[in-house]
């Protein structure tokens, strides 16, 4: 399925990998402060933070899949099927009413931090409206982030609940919690080469350099996925410039990177690697790479007249880019 993380060097990055069989015509989409958000459930989002992610537009509105804003909050949703929660519309709270689809606008427009994003959550129903019949109400949860820290949240069937999330990584199933929870299996990982810690009797030997974070899990599955992106995000070192920075963010994302042919998902069908993003939020760049197309791409927000009204959309470069050297 997917994967989120976050990395701050110099500055603060997010982004994420979406890994499915077909893509739904993905844009790199830039909102700006005047672009109108007519909410289903009253009111209209005008004046707002501009935004630039990864979307499907339908109908001239944006449906986020990740996004930054210009203040340097970020949000990412990943499927969560079989946990996803959302509430009946209830004209009667004094919650505000947000649709699933509305959540990465809504908060991006209205919050400049993470501090602020935990507070509109708070006063928050997630409501079961789909977008259109042909875009039914997808099923997903969210790693929210700023320089200062992430959240994931999670609307299930106990409420929404808003769980901090010290690893900055997001994968799909199981809940949050438990996925927290199962780092503790490996507590053990080290980038140094292991020692024999299994028998003092026993005379047991590295037998190759390179055997650091022995045990790693290397399969496709969202909880290795989970060990195994933590892991490396968490021992990850580079320089602190924007070129360095970006680079290894894309190799922590590659850590778990999906190839054709690897995860069957239909009958001759294969789940693989999209697209991989990652976002400059402190300043408001988003590079990605596709399957096909591994040099690496960028948008930038602030090149954009950000007090407009309307949409800017630039579709993925897909065609591999290869660079000849004689």
């Amino acid at each position: 399925m997917c994967t989120a993380a976050t990395y701050k060097t110099n500055d603060f990055y997010m982004g994420r990998t979406l890994d499915y069989e077909f893509s739904y015509g993905d844009e790199i989409t830039v909102t700006p402060r005047n672009y109108s958000f007519t909410l289903r459930h009253g009111g209209k989002l005008e004046n707002h933070y501009a935004i630039i992610g990864m979307a499907h537009v339908a109908g001239n509105y944006p449906l986020y899949y990740d996004a930054i804003n210009e203040k340097g909050l970020g949000i990412a949703g990943l499927n969560f099927v079989g946990n996803a929660t959302y509430k009946p519309v209830n004209p009667d709270s004094d919650k505000k009413q947000i649709t699933q689809f509305e959540l990465i606008p809504f908060i991006l427009g209205t919050c400049a931090s993470l501090k602020e994003a935990k507070e509109a959550l708070k006063n928050m129903d997630l409501v079961d409206t789909p977008f259109s019949p042909q875009l039914p109400v997808g099923s997903l949860h969210w790693l929210i982030a700023d320089e200062t820290g992430s959240i994931t949240v999670e609307a299930v069937k106990e409420g929404l609940m808003i769980y901090d999330n010290p690893a900055g990584v997001l994968t799909n199933n199981p809940p949050f919690p438990q996925q927290m929870f199962q780092l503790n299996n490996y507590m053990h990982l080290s980038p140094k080469q292991p020692v024999n810690t299994f028998s003092k009797d026993l005379p047991l030997n590295t037998y190759s350099r390179g055997m650091g974070a022995l045990g790693l899990p290397g399969d496709l599955s969202s909880s290795s996925r989970f060990v195994r992106a933590s892991y490396v995000k968490m021992n990850s070192r580079c320089n602190g410039d924007e070129l360095s920075s970006v680079s290894q963010f894309f190799h922590i994302l590659g850590s778990v990177d999906q190839q054709r042919g690897c995860c069957e998902v239909a009958d001759g069908k294969y789940e693989i690697t999209l697209y991989t993003s990652c976002c400059n939020a402190s300043k408001g760049i988003y590079y990605y790479t596709t399957y096909e197309n591994h040099q690496i791409t960028a948008v930038d927000l602030y090149r954009e007249e950000l007090d407009g009204t309307k949409l800017s959309r630039y579709p993925l470069i897909t065609g591999e880019q290869i660079r000849w050297q004689n």
